[in-house]
């Protein structure tokens, strides 16, 4: 069973997470950098059979993609150890899950948004967005009842 927030308690993890949402964020560009140049030291040695490519170059490329997917992976991890659910990193978007008369869903969360303001069900995603209104808030629960 995963961890269920309430408003508050997910509103209050929001300062913890950004910074390790923008890492992650950050850290999967470095990858996609390093990623491409690799592509392109392959795709070197493929045309010219190997001459003209500087082996340590590529090594510290590659020393360079490995480490950012390592710290990647370290900053989503740290974020799922609270509870929350990354949804994708392109757009920044997180999830808490909470209980909402009964049913799993999920509050909803993107960077640089400067509150929770939306939730939705888990099967509708980012697309079924809803605002958290009075009905929400009175309605909805953590782990622990309110």
């Amino acid at each position: 069973m995963s961890k269920r927030f309430t408003l508050a308690q997910a509103q209050s993890l929001i300062p913890t997470v950004d910074p390790l949402l923008r890492k992650a964020i950050e850290s999967k560009g470095r990858y996609a950098d390093a990623d491409r140049a690799l592509q392109a030291f392959h795709h070197h040695i493929l045309i010219t059979g190997g001459t003209l490519v500087n082996p340590g170059e590529a090594r510290a490329v590659k020393h360079c993609r490995d480490e950012a997917a390592q710290q990647l992976r370290d900053s989503i991890h740290e974020v799922q150890e609270y509870g929350c659910v990354v949804k994708d990193l392109d757009i920044g978007l997180v999830d808490f899950p909470t209980l909402f008369r009964g049913r799993e869903v999920f509050l909803c969360w993107k960077l640089g948004e400067p509150a929770i303001a939306y939730w939705h069900a888990i099967d509708e995603g980012f697309a079924g967005r809803k605002e958290i209104d009075q009905d929400f808030r009175e309605h909805h629960r953590g782990d622990r009842a309110q």
